[in-house]
Protein backbone atom coordinates (compact mmCIF):
# COMPACT_ATOMS: atom_id res chain seq x y z
CA UNK A 1 0.00 0.00 0.00
CA UNK A 2 1.25 3.39 -0.86
CA UNK A 3 0.45 6.41 0.85
CA UNK A 4 -0.01 10.02 -1.23
CA UNK A 5 0.48 13.57 -0.01
CA UNK A 6 -2.06 15.78 -0.20
CA UNK A 7 -1.78 19.84 -0.39
CA UNK A 8 -5.07 21.46 0.27
CA UNK A 9 -4.02 24.71 -0.77
CA UNK A 10 -3.60 23.74 -3.72
CA UNK A 11 -6.56 23.02 -5.61
CA UNK A 12 -6.74 20.75 -8.75
CA UNK A 13 -10.11 19.72 -10.42
CA UNK A 14 -12.79 20.25 -7.76
CA UNK A 15 -10.50 19.12 -4.99
CA UNK A 16 -7.12 19.17 -4.15
CA UNK A 17 -3.53 18.28 -5.68
CA UNK A 18 -1.75 15.21 -4.96
CA UNK A 19 1.90 16.74 -4.27
CA UNK A 20 3.68 13.13 -3.67
CA UNK A 21 3.41 9.23 -3.19
CA UNK A 22 5.58 7.06 -0.97
CA UNK A 23 5.32 3.85 -0.11
CA UNK A 24 4.33 3.87 3.49
CA UNK A 25 7.53 2.77 5.11
CA UNK A 26 9.09 6.31 3.51
CA UNK A 27 6.74 8.49 4.65
CA UNK A 28 7.72 11.75 7.24
CA UNK A 29 6.01 14.08 9.43
CA UNK A 30 4.00 17.16 7.22
CA UNK A 31 3.04 20.08 8.52
CA UNK A 32 -0.82 21.47 8.46
CA UNK A 33 -2.51 21.46 6.19
CA UNK A 34 -0.82 18.82 4.45
CA UNK A 35 -2.08 14.91 5.14
CA UNK A 36 -1.26 11.81 4.24
CA UNK A 37 -4.22 9.33 3.23
CA UNK A 38 -3.65 5.77 1.76
CA UNK A 39 -3.75 5.37 -2.36
CA UNK A 40 -3.27 2.33 -5.17
CA UNK A 41 -0.29 1.53 -5.96
CA UNK A 42 -0.61 3.11 -9.56
CA UNK A 43 -1.26 6.58 -7.94
CA UNK A 44 1.34 9.07 -9.41
CA UNK A 45 1.86 12.93 -8.15
CA UNK A 46 -0.02 15.57 -10.25
CA UNK A 47 -2.01 12.83 -12.26
CA UNK A 48 -4.42 12.14 -9.69
CA UNK A 49 -6.30 14.60 -7.35
CA UNK A 50 -7.97 14.33 -3.65
CA UNK A 51 -11.82 14.45 -4.08
CA UNK A 52 -12.33 16.22 -0.04
CA UNK A 53 -16.28 14.92 -0.48
CA UNK A 54 -15.79 11.63 -0.41
CA UNK A 55 -12.19 11.14 0.05
CA UNK A 56 -10.90 9.23 -2.46
CA UNK A 57 -8.12 9.96 -5.26
CA UNK A 58 -9.20 10.37 -8.66
CA UNK A 59 -7.34 10.11 -12.11
CA UNK A 60 -6.71 13.85 -13.76
CA UNK A 61 -9.05 13.18 -16.90
CA UNK A 62 -6.89 13.11 -20.00
CA UNK A 63 -6.72 16.03 -22.53
CA UNK A 64 -7.77 15.42 -26.02
CA UNK A 65 -6.31 16.78 -28.80
CA UNK A 66 -8.12 18.32 -31.70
Amino acid sequence: MKKALISPNEPAQTGYRVAQVEPEENIFSVADPLFWTDCADDVVADQFWYDPINQQIIPVPSKELP
